[in-house]
Parts: structure tokens; sequence; C-alpha cells
């Protein structure tokens, strides 16, 4: 039997006990009965209490787990988040870079251009100059056969 059963037939008992007549609202109840019962309660009494204790150790124990997942959640919470701010800056700093480079890469492209012009119009510019100096030669070559057929007595045959 446990407590609360034991409770409830002392409960019963006093319910059909005899009232006395004039004694303000006591009554007769068998005291072995009781006596009985209550040393049944004090039977009881350490397994109920060990019952609550297990309780309560149960319940100290959830708690300290519920605690620890809590914390071990947090912890990877705050570590997932300084690896996406890590990862957010990796992204920064390779964005700057890749404008770095860019950057360097027009600007050499640009000085690439611009010795390729000047070497186009170098290279041009003489090719001009030997061409005109041939322009000049081959006219003074054709000047002078000119010269030199009209200076020439003819032959008669």
């Amino acid at each position: 039997m446990n407590i609360e059963e034991i409770l409830e037939a002392m409960d019963e008992m006093l319910e059909r006990a005899w009232s006395l007549p004039l004694t303000g609202g006591r009554c007769v109840v068998d005291a072995v009965k009781v006596r009985d019962l209550i040393e049944e309660i004090r039977l009881n009494l350490p397994s109920e209490i060990k019952m609550a204790r297990g309780i309560v150790a149960d319940r100290n124990e959830i708690i300290s787990d519920a605690k620890r997942e809590a914390e071990a959640t947090i912890r990877k919470a705050e570590e997932r988040a300084r690896a996406l701010v890590a990862q957010e800056e990796i992204v920064r700093q390779a964005q700057e870079r890749a404008q770095e480079i860019t950057s360097q890469a027009q600007i050499k492209s640009r000085e690439l251009r611009q010795a390729s012009h000047n070497f186009s119009d170098k290279m041009l510019g003489d090719a001009e100059e030997t061409l005109t100096q041939a322009l000049q030669n081959i006219k003074s070559t054709r000047s002078a056969l000119r010269n030199a057929s009209t200076n020439t007595p003819r032959l008669n045959k």
C-alpha cells in the first residue's frame, strides 16, 4: 500500500467513526488500526522520499543536461558566426585584391598600348623616312638617266 492509499483508508476510518455527543465533534476510532496505518506510513515514507529524491535528482540532471546542451549550441553558433565573419572577411579581401589586380592590369594594358603605339609610330616613321630616301634616290636616278639620254649623242645609222 502506498502513502496515498493509507491516507485514504484513514480518511474513511474517520468518516465511519462514532461521534461522541457533547464533545464538539470528537469521535471514537480504532486506535490499533490507526497505529497500524501510521506504522505503514512510516515504512512507506522512506520509499516515497527516495522516489521524490530520485525525481528531484532526475529533474536536476535534466536541467544540467539542458544547460550543457544550450551552452554547446551557443558555442557552435558562436563558432559558426565567427566562421561566417571570417569567410566574409576573406571574400572582402579577395574582392579587394581582385579589384587591385584588375586596376593594375588596366594600367599595364594602357602602358602597353601606349608603348605599342609609340613603337608602331616610330617604325612607320623610320619606314617613311627610308621610303622617302628611296623615292628621292629613284627620282634622282631617273633624272640622271633622262639627262644622260638627252646629253648623249645619237648614233646615226
